[in-house]
C-alpha cells in the first residue's frame, strides 16, 4: 500500500493542532463571529492569487499542484455545498471553543473520526480490520472517560450547551469529511480548497451584517489579535495536505480522519503549557487512549 497519503495525514494533524491553539488564543475574551469572518477573508486571500493566475496566465501554474482548473457552475455548486457544511461546523466549533477548555474540546473532536468511520462503511463500503477496530473502540472509550474529567471542572456533558455546540461541530465536520472523499474522487484538490474559502467569505458577510454588527455593543467586543492570521495560515496548510492525501486512489477517509485527530496532542500541550488548564492528569489518560487508538489504526493501515 502507498504510505504517502498516511504520512500526509500525520502532517495535517500536526498543523491542525497549531490551528486549534491559535484559534483558542484568538477567541479569548473576543467576539466570535468577526474572528471567524476574518479567518475566511485571510484564507481566501491566500488562495486568490492562485485562482487569478490560473485564469489569466494559465501557463505559469500549468501542470503544478497549485493550478486551479477553470470549471463551470455544474462543478461550483458542489463546492458551495461544501462551504455551507464547513461554515456551519466552524460556527458551532468557534462558540464551543471560546467557552470550554482546549483540553476538553480537543479530545471531543478526536471522536469525530468514529462518525466518519461509520459513514465511510455505509457510504463508501470501507471495511476495517481487527487493528482498526481496536483503534476505534479506544477512541470511543476515551470520549466517555473525558466526560468524567469534565465533571471535575463543573462541565456537565448532558446539560452544557457549549458541549452540544462542540458535538454539533464534530457531526457537521464528519459530514464534511465524507463529502470531501466524494469530491476528491472527481475534482482537483486545489479547485475545491481555493473556491470553498472564497465562497465562505460571501456566506459570512450577511451573517456579520445581520447577526453581529447591530448587536455588537451588547456582546463581547471585538479586538484584533495577530493570531487570527495564524489561524488562516495553519488551517490552509493543514487542509492543503489533507486534500492531497484524499486524492490518492487507495486513501481511506476513515483512517485519514482518525489520524488527523492526532492534532489533539499539539492542542493539549498548548492547553497545558500556555493556557494553564486544570485536571491535566485525568485528561492525559484520555489523551493516551486516543494515541494508542491512532497507533492501532496505523498498524491496521500498513
Amino acid at each position: 500500500m502507498n504510505q504517502m497519503w498516511l504520512l500526509l495525514a500525520f502532517l495535517s494533524a500536526a498543523l491542525l493542532g497549531f490551528y486549534d491553539a491559535f484559534k483558542k488564543q484568538s477567541l479569548r475574551d473576543n467576539a466570535v463571529l468577526p474572528v471567524l469572518f476574518l479567518n475566511t477573508v485571510f484564507s481566501s486571500l491566500i488562495f486568490l492569487p492562485f485562482i487569478l493566475v490560473s485564469v489569466f496566465v494559465p501557463s505559469v501554474l500549468d501542470g503544478t499542484m497549485f493550478q486551479v482548473p477553470v470549471v463551470g457552475w455544474e462543478v461550483h455548486k458542489f463546492i458551495i455545498v461544501k462551504s455551507f457544511i464547513v461554515l456551519s461546523s466552524w460556527i458551532f466549533g468557534y462558540f464551543g471553543m471560546k467557552h470550554l477548555p482546549l483540553t476538553i474540546v480537543g479530545p471531543i473532536n478526536a471522536t469525530r473520526p468514529v462518525m466518519v468511520l461509520v459513514g465511510a462503511m455505509l457510504v463508501f463500503g470501507e471495511r476495517l480490520n481487527l487493528y482498526q477496530w481496536i483503534g476505534v473502540m479506544l477512541a470511543v472509550l476515551s470520549f466517555f472517560m473525558l466526560s468524567r474529567s469534565g465533571k471535575k471542572e463543573g462541565i456537565d456533558f448532558k446539560h452544557n450547551k457549549w458541549i452540544l455546540f462542540i458535538v454539533l461541530a464534530a457531526v457537521t465536520g464528519a459530514v464534511s469529511g465524507l463529502y470531501d472523499k466524494y469530491l476528491m474522487k472527481q475534482l482537483n484538490p486545489m479547485l475545491v480548497q481555493s473556491w470553498y474559502n472564497v465562497y465562505q467569505v460571501f456566506i459570512m458577510c450577511p451573517i456579520i451584517l445581520l447577526l453581529w454588527y447591530p448587536k455588537r455593543k451588547e456582546s463581547t467586543p471585538f479586538r484584533w489579535d495577530w493570531t487570527i492570521i495564524c489561524i488562516s495560515v495553519f488551517l490552509c496548510a493543514a487542509d492543503f495536505v489533507y486534500f492531497y492525501a484524499l486524492s490518492y486512489e487507495d486513501s481511506m477517509i476513515s483512517i485519514v480522519s482518525m489520524v488527523r485527530r492526532g492534532s489533539v496532542v499539539v492542542s493539549f500541550l498548548f492547553g497545558a503549557l500556555f493556557f494553564r488548564e486544570k485536571n491535566l492528569k485525568s485528561k492525559a489518560v484520555d489523551l493516551i487512549l486516543v494515541l494508542i487508538g491512532m497507533f492501532f489504526l496505523y498498524l491496521g493501515s500498513k
